[in-house]
């Protein structure tokens, strides 16, 4: 019986890995380039204008309109958005849909993009050492605590690289440039909102949303080490929210249903689970693909004004739209701390002068 239930591991990782694998290469920029590119990221400084920067603290961050977002957020930097793909090759096109879904609402596409090559996503199989790093890296010149959107196996790496952060899997972190695409000499950086050094480890990440993680994709090698720590959110994290759907074979445990698909605190995180409508075998990987819905008028108004839901459903008006919740769950947050982000930076600036 053993040796039947290994066999069985085996033969899925090889059907999933068989899928084509979902790496994407990311190669490094010339000295000269990333200096150049360097230039152009959003800065701490900013370039904001006191009245700007006005409207922007006068903002609640648990109600962003579309008319803010356009008005007020309209050319102000943005967190940066670390969207990390599922394990399969045809699933990056699928959160590459999401990231332009995401620009179309009205968030900077800068934010969305990788700096040197311009794409919108990293892939899972990148190592949870190197995300944490990167993180360090944005935080320190841009000033705003990054964001992650994991995507099935994205998911499992978002946890790791939080485990990493709050100290529990490794005691020193190296800084890690995304230009030149290799580690720096230091683990520590100078916080830009206080000037003060502070080391990788116990930084945090400001949101992450993690679809479709668990599931047959568990069984994967390269997942073992996260058996029992997947649902297990450390305080790397202000907002951390997962999501789940039923008949989900691929990334949701008991397919999808019940709450071994729940994520927990354990300490002070903000941690929301979120069931989707239940879909199909197909749903899985389709879920993000959501930038069809911009030319949807009706789609966008409803996401515009969602009320967050621990199990939300869009009304029949707006026809069959898979993941269209997720959507407007996800951009809901992203606006919240956007907000948040903006204003801790504007605030610690002011306390310091310009």
């Amino acid at each position: 019986m053993k040796a039947r239930i290994f066999s069985m591991i085996v033969a899925l990782a090889v059907v999933l890995l068989g899928a084509g694998c979902g790496k994407v290469d990311l190669k490094p920029v010339t000295g000269t380039q990333a200096m150049g590119i360097e230039q152009t990221l959003p800065s701490p400084l900013g370039r904001m204008s006191s009245a700007q920067e006005s409207r922007i603290l006068s903002l609640n961050p648990e109600r962003v309109t579309d008319s803010d977002v356009r008005n007020v957020l309209a050319g102000a930097p943005a967190p940066r958005i670390i969207n990390i793909h599922g394990g399969i090759a045809t699933v990056i096109k699928r959160l590459e849909s999401f990231a332009r879904f995401l620009h179309g609402l009205g968030y900077p596409e800068k934010s969305l993009r990788h700096p040197g090559n311009g794409q919108y996503t990293v892939s899972c199989y990148e190592d949870a050492e190197m995300i944490a790093g990167i993180i360090a890296w944005y935080y320190e010149r841009e000033g705003m605590r990054p964001m992650i959107i994991g995507h099935s196996q994205g998911s499992f790496q978002a946890v790791k690289t939080l485990q990493l952060l709050a100290g529990q899997t490794a005691d020193h972190l190296s800084v890690w440039n995304p230009l030149r695409w290799r580690p720096e000499e230091r683990t520590e950086i100078t916080d830009p909102l206080t000037g003060k050094k502070h080391p990788v480890v116990g930084l945090k990440v400001s949101y992450i949303a993690a679809l479709g993680g668990g599931g047959a994709t568990r069984v994967l090698p390269n997942q073992w080490d996260m058996m029992l720590s997947l649902r297990s959110v450390p305080d790397a994290v202000e907002e951390f929210t997962g999501f789940y759907l039923g008949l989900d074979f691929l990334g949701g445990d008991f397919l999808g249903w019940g709450s071994a698909n729940h994520y927990h605190a354990t300490g002070s995180a903000r941690v929301r689970n979120v069931q989707l409508p239940t879909g199909n075998l197909l749903t899985h990987g389709r879920t993000p693909d959501l930038d069809g819905l911009l030319s949807n008028p009706q789609a966008i108004e409803w996401i515009n004004s969602y009320v967050p839901s621990a199990s939300p459903v869009a009304p029949k008006s707006l026809g069959s739209v898979q993941g269209i919740e997720f959507g407007a769950d996800v951009w809901k947050s992203v606006k919240r701390h956007w907000v948040i982000e903006l204003q801790r930076l504007i605030r610690a600036r002011r306390g310091h002068g310009r």
